[in-house]
C-alpha cells in the first residue's frame, strides 16, 4: 500500500520480533488482540501509524494486517503455534528463548520466494508464498464484510441482536428505527444465573475508524439504569476511541470491531458455514 512518506511503518522483521516478545510477556500464550496490543505498546507506535488502513483488506488497519503476517511467519519458523480457538503459544523448542532474530526469519522466508535477495517483504510475496493465510485476511472475510457494509441499518441491528443472544445475553431488544437517542438496543448479561447487568448497545456500519467522539456520544446517551455499554462496528476503533471506552471513572464501554464481529458470526454459525476440503496426493497414486 502507499503510505505517507513521513510515516515510517515498522518492517516485518521488527514486527516479528515485537510479536514474539509480546507473547512471552503475556506468559507464553495469548489471543490476537492481546498480542497486537502488547506488540504495539512495545514498539511505541504513533496514532498516525495505527490509523492507516490496509487498502486491500476489510476493516483491518495496515499495522494489524502486518501483525497477522508476523504471527504466520513465526508459525512457519516453528516458534509459535495456534489452536482452533485462535490462542497462540510459544512452542516447546522456543520455551527458553527470550527473543528471536526477525531479520533471520525474514531471510528464511525469502529463501522460498527470492533466494539471495532480502528486501522488505511485500504483500504479494506473502499472499502468494504458499503459507497459510492469516485468519484475518481469508477471502470469506472480505466477502462477508462487503455484505455487512451494504445491509440497511435496522437489519444490521437485528443481526447484532442475534449475535449478542448467541454470546449469552438475555432480553435483547432492538429499539425503534428512529428516535432512539443513540441506543440501538438493550439487554441483560447474566453471570452464573445469579448476577445480571443491564446493557445497551449501538451498531454502526463504518468503513473506517470510530473515533473518541462517537464513544463519548454513545456514553452520553446511556441512562442511569444501564450498567454497561457495547459499541459494535464493521470498522475499527482508533486508539483515542479505545482509551475513551476504558477511561477510568467513566461508564465502561465494551468494543466489538469488524474483525471480532465476523469472527463471532463464524464461531456461532450465523450466516457462515465452515466447508472442509480434501487435498489429492498425486505422488501417492503415481507410485502404485
Amino acid at each position: 500500500m502507499k503510505q505517507n512518506e513521513n510515516v515510517q511503518m515498522p518492517t516485518y522483521a521488527q514486527l516479528v520480533e515485537a510479536t514474539y516478545v509480546a507473547l512471552r510477556e503475556l506468559g507464553g500464550s495469548g489471543k490476537n488482540d492481546e498480542i497486537n496490543a502488547k506488540a504495539v505498546s512495545g514498539l511505541k507506535l504513533s496514532d498516525e501509524i495505527l490509523d492507516i488502513p490496509h487498502l486491500n483488506s476489510t476493516s483491518l488497519s495496515e499495522i494489524h494486517y502486518r501483525l497477522a503476517w508476523a504471527r504466520t511467519l513465526l508459525k512457519n519458523y516453528g516458534a509459535i503455534a495456534n489452536s482452533a480457538r485462535s490462542v497462540w503459544t510459544i512452542t516447546p523448542n522456543f520455551s527458553n528463548k527470550k527473543s528471536v532474530d526477525g531479520l533471520y526469519i525474514q531471510k528464511n522466508f525469502h529463501q522460498r520466494a527470492r533466494p539471495n535477495s532480502f528486501p522488505e517483504i511485500s504483500d504479494d510475496q506473502l499472499e502468494n508464498s504458499g503459507l497459510d493465510l492469516p485468519d484475518e485476511i481469508k477471502p470469506w472475510r472480505k466477502k462477508l464484510y462487503e455484505i455487512l457494509i451494504k445491509m440497511n441499518p435496522y437489519s444490521f441491528e437485528k443481526l447484532s441482536q442475534r449475535l449478542l443472544r448467541e454470546c449469552g445475553f438475555d432480553d435483547v431488544h432492538v429499539t425503534k428505527k428512529s428516535g432512539d437517542g443513540g441506543i440501538d438496543g438493550t439487554g441483560k448479561l447474566r453471570i452464573n444465573g445469579i448476577f445480571s447487568f443491564n446493557i445497551a448497545f449501538q451498531c454502526k456500519r463504518y468503513q473506517g475508524s470510530v473515533g473518541a467522539a462517537e464513544i463519548r456520544d454513545f456514553r452520553g446517551s446511556l441512562t442511569t439504569d444501564i450498567e454497561k455499554g457495547v459499541f459494535i462496528t464493521t470498522g475499527s476503533f482508533s486508539k483515542p476511541a479505545i482509551e475513551e471506552a476504558s477511561n477510568p471513572g467513566k461508564q465502561q464501554i465494551d468494543l466489538i470491531d469488524g474483525e471480532e464481529f465476523m469472527t463471532k458470526l463464524a464461531e456461532y454459525g450465523i450466516g457462515v458455514r465452515e466447508i472442509k476440503d480434501y487435498e489429492i496426493d498425486e505422488e501417492y497414486f503415481s507410485k502404485i
